[in-house]
C-alpha cells in the first residue's frame, strides 16, 4: 500500500506546481506520513486516518506560519502607481459624458473629474483613484 501513497503524493506535489495556493503542498507531506505508516501496518483505515489528520493539522499550523515568511507585500501595478500622480489634461474633461484624456508619465490615458465640473485642455491635474479604465482626476489648486 505504500505506493499508492508515493503516487498520491507525486500527484499532489504535481498540482502544487500548476498551482499557486500553496495548499495542496500539505496533502503531500500527510500522503508521505500515510505512507511512513504503512511500513508499519497494513490497515487501510489507520492509514487513512493518519493522512487526514496529518494534512489538515499541517494545513492548520504550518500554513500560517509559511505565509508569514514567503507572501510579499504586493506592489503596485503600473496602473495603480499612477495615484496621487500629477498629469495633464490632454482632451477636455467633459462630466456629462465622462470623456476626456490626460497624459501622464508619457502615456495617453482616460479620465474623468471627480467633481463633475469640465476640466479644459493643459490643466495640471491629480490622480486620485482608477475607475475601471479611465483615472478620476482633480484639478490642482
Amino acid at each position: 500500500m505504500w505506493s499508492f501513497w508515493l503516487i498520491a503524493a507525486g500527484i499532489f506535489l504535481a498540482i502544487e506546481i500548476l498551482t499557486v495556493g500553496f495548499l495542496v503542498f500539505w496533502l503531500a507531506l500527510g500522503a508521505l506520513l500515510a505512507m511512513l505508516v504503512s511500513f508499519v501496518t497494513d490497515n487501510i483505515i489507520i492509514q487513512t486516518t493518519v493522512f487526514i489528520v496529518s494534512s489538515t493539522l499541517l494545513i492548520l499550523f504550518t500554513k500560517p506560519l509559511v505565509n508569514k515568511y514567503i507572501t510579499k507585500p504586493l506592489k503596485p501595478t503600473n496602473t495603480y502607481s499612477l495615484i496621487n500622480k500629477h498629469a495633464t489634461v490632454i482632451i477636455d474633461i467633459n462630466p456629462i459624458d465622462s470623456t476626456g484624456q490626460v497624459k501622464v508619465n508619457g502615456e495617453t490615458w482616460s479620465a474623468k473629474s471627480e467633481q463633475e465640473i469640465a476640466i479644459p485642455k493643459g490643466t495640471e491635474v491629480q490622480i486620485l483613484r482608477i475607475d475601471g479604465v479611465k483615472l478620476v482626476v482633480s484639478p490642482l489648486k
